[in-house]
């Protein structure tokens, strides 16, 4: 299996200058490939092959940067357009654009040239690079890739890339009927309802930082574009969502390695997140809560470990079935948060999705 491992790096004015290069190079390749493939296609109907070494004698500056950055240029192209060819839904390959796509470039691991050593990383072409290094990489991780990437508010990360053995990590063969198994319902307020007593409220954190993210976007509206001013304040601008996002994520990893470390398989529902919130004025809500998120990072967490998530059908009726009795009321207006059954259950309604959840799961895993 994969694993990344992202730190914060410290380039000097020098490795700055080069690093925008790179990205530069990266985003105008990547343009120029999809210009001339169009082209082609256009008037013979073939489908062109093209490398980076194509442009390097008409564009001199390519020669400047890493040329492994390069080759995963062509490779995320390539990519594009087998992506396109297989689901059309997907979208036909799209130019990269200096204001709407983050700087980004990825280069390989040949004959040594990316060293991790003494809280410093060695890069091609950049040299060494400071590094913060806040957690230890595992021994017998073998390293394949990093991707370096540059934030709106100025900040450079790098995202590195190993290669690991996971049969070690396989846990041992689960009795379902009786392990530990934990059902989610999603909520609109807090994000999860649990069927077990664990905490795990979310705090909302884009609601709390509305006010002064507002301040600062209209400070932006007022300056004028390409000023010193407005740099300086876009990136001020910048900073408030990067923290907003950082908050985010800080919850949802302590709170799925709670729930992986803890629990040997998790039910969810298969919910489609982008349709929910297009519907009922639900948008900022179900964005600011990352369910897909959340679920995506419980997923990769439990596989580690070798246990499972288990989705539910979306059109299972957790909400409408008493936990109790099994009985399925017909129809359950979404203004009734409390389930009440002909048999006397009287219980939150997503206290009681989460529970029927839960025994699916199980019923699915023992089946």
């Amino acid at each position: 299996m994969n694993k990344a491992y992202k730190f914060r790096i410290y380039p000097n004015r020098e490795q700055e200058v080069l690093l925008s290069k790179t990205f530069g190079c990266c985003r105008f390749l990547y343009n120029t490939m999809l210009s001339d493939k169009i082209r082609e296609y256009q008037a013979t109907g073939k489908m062109l092959k093209n490398t980076p070494a194509m442009y390097k004698k008409e564009y001199p500056f390519l020669k400047e940067v890493d040329s492994l950055a390069l080759a995963n240029v062509q490779l995320h192209l390539e990519k594009a357009y087998q992506n396109f060819f297989r689901k059309p839904a997907i979208g036909f390959p799209r130019y990269k654009s200096k204001h709407r796509n983050q700087d980004s470039y990825t280069t390989n691991v040949v004959n040594g040239n990316i060293v991790l050593a003494d809280r410093k990383l060695k890069l091609p072409k950049l040299g060494i690079v400071r590094i913060r290094q806040h957690r230890e990489i595992p021994e017998g991780y073998r390293l394949k890739s990093v991707t370096v990437s540059r934030e709106p508010s100025g900040k450079y990360y790098a995202s590195l890339l190993y290669e690991y053995d996971c049969s070690e990590n396989q846990a041992a063969a689960c009795n379902y009927e009786t392990a530990r198994i934990l059902g989610i319902d999603y909520a609109m307020h807090g994000m999860t309802v649990f069927s077990d007593e664990l905490d795990g409220v979310y705090p909302g954190y884009l609601r709390q930082a509305m006010e002064k993210l507002a301040r600062e976007q209209r400070r932006l509206s007022h300056c004028q574009k390409g000023s010193c001013n407005y740099r300086r304040q876009k990136r001020k601008a910048a900073l408030c969502h990067e923290k907003v996002r950082n908050q985010r994520k800080d919850y949802i990893h302590k709170l799925t390695r709670k729930i992986a470390d803890t629990y040997d398989a998790v039910g969810v529902e298969d919910l489609d997140m982008k349709a929910m919130s297009r519907c009922l004025n639900f948008g900022k809500s179900v964005m600011d809560n990352s369910y897909g998120m959340f679920r995506d990072i419980l997923t990769y967490k439990l596989e580690e470990q070798g246990k499972k998530l288990v989705k539910i059908d979306r059109f299972f009726p957790s909400s409408k079935r008493c936990c109790m009795c099994g009985n399925v009321k017909k129809e359950l207006q979404l203004s009734e948060r409390i389930y009440r059954c002909d048999c006397g259950n009287v219980m939150d309604r997503d206290k009681n999705a989460a529970i029927n959840i839960r025994e699916e799961a199980r019923r699915m895993l023992t089946a």
